[in-house]
């Protein structure tokens, strides 16, 4: 049989092995090639100098990581091995080495006492294993070899030149040749048993082309490499062998990383015991998978039974009812698809696990592990149909037998046609197979279709793959789809990952659920723009997409995937137009973000109370904040998918409390609006005056001016924008007039420090005040989320826990809908928050944070569920607990690791978010402080530090003012706010304060 491998249609380099590889760029089946291509890419190549690898693909081969081989001084060829007992080196080549590593013979199926002189000292034997390594230099006067007779009948340039051929082995006649143990007389003639192996035709000819390679050969050292702990296992004819290693491997701990089930969809996963292997196969119902049993490309149906010791490969849903009706064990039932001229067929064979293919049929040979005999009492079959007279009885055998149907005059073949095999005469299964014209495997071989082959396992690949989309999304598993997808748009298979991803986002009850399976469509979508056409951040607002948009919004989720999925297709012409299609799939997520949010309206809880006369102000000023651990985590979708935790300080800056509002009704029916904002770069003042609703409809174009503040009338219900009542009505028969509203901030825009949400529950409080409710912190926290889903900057919990709830506390989210914030203050040791106001610092970069959009490739990366974004997510809401430990200790040099850490996730979170002025800083700073991080998302914006000595505001001062490449920076001192924010009746003059606490 050569190299043709009786159990993968495609040979052995292409035998499909039970591996997946989350950290791989695309997701795809790994063969044996792709293996070996990484064991000697990662591991055996590493440090080597230039030179030809040569490995071989007829076997499995796993190497540890930290496999080193040296190359200091080498020279000539190094053939790789690794340690073998001597009971398996007696079927295959083993080395002889000397005590410097130079080989001095090579062994092949050699008696027990000469493979026991190999041995070393733990009684293994150095395996051949198919790894070879040629310098340069070596390379080249092998090369050299190729155009000297009779070494030149080797390749097609003696051959067409008439040349007889000649086939020479890399190991026994070209490596063997080398080694310094071996005679030239010996290696000539081929008096070693190990060579000679009877390939070449004239012994004269053989004789000679070894006499050319030691002439050329002899004088290039020749050493070994012998990997401890690596694994070697050829891939023999046996199927037994092919079995143990597809199923048996993971027992071993250099193994490779093989599973139960890889790239497969089992309905249920239960039923699959432990020690079976299914790769690339759809199971669909109860399909039950006994030990030592494996399956690959397979699409069966259950109800079914596969018994222990069968390989299944290349059988489609339609043999399902024939197999039902079967009870398999220790067989080998196989669907090939052959090429007869140029009609393609699918023709299926069935062999026993114990047959040997080449064993004689009169004597040892056996046919579904029976003998041969007994095979043709039990079912009727004569010998004499199945080997013809012209072949000798002594070559009868099961590689030769004419058993497997391929076509029939009237009847449709199918597995059925061999599966009678396994049972009786009885039926119409012997007479039909005797109607049938029928091949044997040695003639299959040579009909054999590749291409079709790999195109229908391919094709099966993705039809798993749907059921994989659909589960992962469903399930809510953290697993990334996007190594799928880039498969699929490579492979063509978009539009079914389309299709797949459209149904489950139109039939998900949870619209967290939808909104991922929109950004895995937007992910499709840039996959297929192949990196042209723009980047994939940017507006999302085309009219075309209105209508599905609207759809959407009120909360028809099934029509609005519809209405997507109609505009999709005019956007998928070129790139550019691919790319804004992926933007609006990424709008229409948003969308579903913002429903999903805001079921966090349910624990707002609205008083109400007597409303301050017309004309006086309800004041309100608060704290900034850090946030000193879990960022991030408290972004929507991760807060509600994964669960978030984020510790936060309110803080006065230099002193006093930052950001503030003010509001008051007036008895004219219209709102005016004033902001201030920015002290520390120059006070920049927006007034408006709205009179109509049509003034308030830019509330949710966050650029607008004043749009926080419109927003924030729509969402304490003093305005209902779809009322039919004008504003003026609305107001006066409300409130009995209008309202003015002030708001400010002495922080630069993009502090870091949760101004505008800190802002927003600032605003908001006035305004509930000033309208006669009331709302305490955790309605006001749960109140923010839902005004930054209308104003549709989609930003988390923690800036406005922050700012709200006073001095140390942490925020937690769980991984469900409706999104509930619970904040606990952290205890801390007497004096410690005096001891940290003594050690915080708060030091303006002079960078303004540009984040337009940070939220949205992080959001991007989330959704793909990046395996390093779930891991950090995981470690920023742990360390966030470990962080409130630490203040629960008052240990400053456990915060400080804490702050370090935290920033180190914040750039994983968002990469490019440490300008390098701020690292010419903070490496400045590292000495002298236990910790340091940017504030907020990072960019720019405010740097906070725990300086390692108290009161330390002018030394820092001094070296940073030594430090080059700064710029403008200003340093500010901190203050933990144990007040919380105020509220304040302040009469007509705002001069006039009566304090009015705030629960």
């Amino acid at each position: 049989m050569g190299r043709d491998f009786p159990f993968d249609d495609c040979s052995r380099a292409f035998t499909c092995l039970p591996v997946e590889d989350p950290d791989a760029p695309a997701e795809a089946l790994t063969c044996n090639l792709d293996s070996l291509l990484g064991t000697m890419t990662q591991q055996l190549c590493r440090g080597a100098p230039p030179g030809v690898w040569v490995c071989s693909t007829d076997m499995l081969l796993t190497v540890p990581l930290a496999a080193e081989i040296h190359w200091e001084g080498f020279q000539g060829a190094k053939v790789i091995s690794v340690p073998g007992s001597v009971s398996y080196a007696r079927n295959h080549g083993v080395y002889l080495a000397d005590q410097q590593g130079f080989v001095r013979d090579i062994i092949y199926q050699g008696p027990a006492a000469r493979i026991q002189e190999c041995a070393g000292p733990d009684g293994k034997v150095p395996l051949v294993c198919g790894v070879v390594f040629f310098s340069s230099e070596t390379a080249e006067q092998l090369l050299a070899t190729h155009v000297i007779p009779p070494l030149d009948a080797c390749t097609y340039l003696g051959l067409d030149s008439g040349a007889q051929t000649i086939q020479l082995s890399l190991f026994f006649d070209i490596m063997l040749c080398m080694a310094d143990g071996v005679t030239e007389e010996d290696f000539v003639t081929g008096r070693t048993r190990e060579v000679g192996s009877g390939h070449a035709k004239g012994a004269a000819a053989l004789r000679s082309a070894r006499s050319v390679l030691w002439k050329a050969l002899h004088a290039i050292p020749l050493s070994m490499a012998c990997i401890p702990d690596g694994c070697y296992d050829y891939m023999t004819m046996a199927a037994s062998d092919h079995i143990h290693n597809l199923t048996l491997r993971t027992s071993s701990a250099n193994a490779l990383p093989f599973r139960k089930v890889a790239h497969s969809h089992i309905a249920q996963p239960q039923l699959l015991e432990d020690g079976c292997s299914v790769t690339n196969s759809l199971l669909e119902g109860a399909v039950r998978v006994e030990p030592g049993s494996v399956l690959q490309h397979c699409h069966l149906q259950g109800p079914l039974q596969i018994g222990s010791g069968c390989l299944l490969t290349g059988l489609d849903v339609s043999s399902s009812p024939a197999l039902q009706c079967c009870q398999l064990c220790d067989v080998v039932l196989q669907g090939h698809a052959i090429r007869l001229r140029d009609v393609l067929r699918q023709v299926f064979t069935l062999t026993g696990r114990h047959d040997d293919w080449q064993s004689p049929a009169g004597e040892a040979g056996t046919y579904l592990n029976v003998p041969w005999a007994e095979f043709f009492h039990r079912t009727g079959i004569r010998e004499g149909d199945i080997w013809g007279s012209e072949v000798p009885r002594r070559s009868r055998c099961l590689l030769n037998a004419r058993l497997f149907p391929v076509l029939h005059a009237a009847e449709p073949l199918g597995v059925q046609d061999v599966l009678w095999f396994l049972g009786s005469q009885e039926g119409e299964g012997l007479g039909q197979w005797r109607a049938s014209w029928r091949m044997s495997w040695e003639q299959l071989l040579m009909c054999l279709d590749q291409e079709a082959e790999l195109a229908s396992r391919r094709a099966l690949f993705f039809r798993q793959a749907q059921g994989k989309l659909r589960r992962v999304l469903l399930e809510h598993r953290d697993c990334s789809l996007l190594p799928l997808i880039r498969t699929a748009v490579n492979e063509g298979y978009q539009e079914a990952v389309l299709s797949t991803l459209d149904q489950v986002a139109s039939v998900a009850a949870d619209p967290g659920v939808a909104a991922r399976a929109l950004a895995c469509i937007a992910d499709v979508l840039g996959c297929m723009a192949k990196g042209d056409g723009g980047l994939r951040s940017g507006p999302a607002a085309n009219r075309e997409w209105a209508p599905a948009f609207q759809q959407l919004e009120r909360g028809d989720i099934a029509e609005g995937v519809k209405a997507l999925a109609k505009e999709r297709r005019k956007w998928l012409g070129r790139p550019a137009l691919l790319v804004r299609a992926a933007r609006h799939y990424e709008g229409a997520e948003q969308i579903l973000i913002r429903q999903a949010v805001m079921s966090a309206c349910r624990f707002i809880s609205v008083g109400r109370e007597e409303p301050p006369p017309v004309g006086h102000w309800v004041l309100v000023e608060c704290p900034a904040r850090i946030d000193v651990s879990g960022g991030w985590s408290d972004t929507p979708p991760i807060t509600y998918e994964h669960g978030g935790a984020v510790v936060d300080i309110a803080i006065l800056v230099d002193g006093r409390r930052p950001i503030g509002a003010r509001a008051r009704r007036i008895a004219e029916p219209e709102l005016r609006l004033v902001s201030a904002s920015g002290a520390l770069e120059g006070e920049v003042v927006l007034e408006l005056v709205c009179q109509d609703l049509e003034d308030l409809r830019d509330h949710c174009q966050p650029h607008a001016p004043g749009a926080l503040l419109k927003a924030a009338f729509i969402c304490t219900q003093i305005v209902t924008l779809a009322s039919q009542q004008p504003l003026q009505a609305q107001l006066l028969q409300c409130s009995g007039g209008g309202f003015e509203v002030h708001s400010w901030s002495s922080l630069p825009h993009g502090s870091g420090l949760g101004t505008s949400s800190i802002l927003a529950g600032a605003v908001m409080a006035a305004l509930y005040r000033a309208a006669g409710k009331s709302a305490n912190a955790e309605s006001l926290i749960h109140a923010v989320l839902h005004l930054e889903q209308v104003l549709t900057t989609g930003g988390g919990w923690q800036d406005q826990v922050g700012g709200l709830v006073p001095g140390i506390k942490i925020g937690r989210s769980k991984a469900l809908l409706p999104l509930k914030v619970e904040v606990e203050q952290i205890p801390v040791p007497e004096g410690f928050p005096q001891t940290l106001n003594q050690h915080l610092l708060l030091i303006y970069t002079g960078k303004t944070r540009l984040a337009r959009n940070l939220l949205q490739d992080v959001l991007r990366n989330w959704y793909a569920r990046l395996p390093a974004i779930v891991q950090n997510a995981d470690a920023l809401v742990s360390n966030a607990e470990q962080c409130a430990r630490a203040f629960r200790q008052g240990n400053l040099p456990l915060l400080g690791e804490c702050l370090t850490r935290y920033w180190q996730q914040k750039k994983c979170m968002a990469p490019g978010c440490e300008p390098l002025a701020v690292r010419r800083m903070m490496d400045a700073l590292q000495p002298y402080v236990y910790g340091q991080s940017l504030a907020g998302a990072g960019g720019g914006g405010f740097l906070y530090i725990l300086t390692k000595e108290p009161s330390q505001k002018d030394f820092i001062q001094h070296i940073l003012a030594h430090t080059e490449g700064l710029g403008n920076f200003s340093i500010h001192t901190v203050e933990v706010d144990t007040a919380g924010f105020s509220l304040q009746l302040v009469g007509s003059d705002p001069g006039s304060e009566r304090v009015q606490p705030v629960t």
